[in-house]
């Protein structure tokens, strides 16, 4: 991993042949990241920064309020667990032939299991998530006219998703915790870089035309979405 520095802030530089423009991101952890074309000159790259500085600041206060403490949730009688923006209570059962299921509105977690709790989540969220945003990546390929070639859910870090090479989309299991809206935002989003690889004017128009209101559920999942940490 490069990083590049100035002054007090610290980048991590991602250099791309395909790349023509600089970008800078904050990503959900408040770290910056700084994409640049291949052969960029450092004092470009300076430059570009200093241009940014004030956005740059601003980003990283707006992140700063955002990483407040989350709690951990505990696979207790009772506690709540998001399942599509709604939550569902935990009730702890002797017996079950499977490990946790979601049924008549409440998470059945086995009694002798909870140690276990937080695998056993992830892998129902991961499977259930693999379905449902599977369905959406096919639903809306056909209007953005597109192929993705497979679809992957994942832990991606402190990513929603990524296009992946072939035309391969991946997706955080987490996905399946936001409202179906904003889920859905994340799989458009996605499925617009298979056009646009990169943030470009070109891919927000995409998106627009696409998800006429992207623009609000872009801000609400970075409003609210460290609400589904915490598992």
């Amino acid at each position: 991993m490069t990083v590049f520095h100035v002054d007090d802030l610290a980048f991590v530089l991602r250099r791309s042949p395909r790349r023509r423009t600089l970008q800078i991101t904050v990503d959900r952890g408040g770290d910056l990241v700084l994409a640049a074309p291949e052969h960029a000159e450092p004092h470009q790259l300076e430059a570009f920064v200093r241009e940014k500085r004030y956005w740059i600041y601003t980003k990283l206060a707006e992140k700063a309020l955002l990483q407040r403490p989350i709690p951990r949730k505990e696979y207790i009688q009772g506690e709540g667990f998001l399942y599509l923006g709604r939550s569902y209570r935990l009730k702890l059962v002797e017996d079950q032939d499977e490990a946790l299921k979601l049924i008549a509105g409440r998470f059945r977690l086995r009694r002798d299991l909870t140690g276990e709790g937080r695998a056993h989540f992830i892998r129902w969220y991961t499977d259930r998530g693999r379905d449902w945003l599977s369905t959406k990546v096919s639903e809306h390929a056909r209007r953005l006219e597109v192929r993705p070639s497979d679809v992957k859910v994942q832990d991606l870090g402190y990513r929603w998703g990524s296009c992946g090479k072939g035309g391969r989309l991946y997706f955080h299991w987490k996905t399946i915790l936001l409202p179906r809206p904003i889920a859905e935002y994340v799989v458009i989003h996605e499925l617009a870089h298979l056009r646009h690889p990169h943030h470009t004017p070109e891919f927000w128009q995409s998106l627009e035309r696409a998800l006429p209101d992207f623009g609000r559920r872009r801000q609400w999942l970075a409003a609210h979405g460290m609400d589904v940490e915490g598992i």
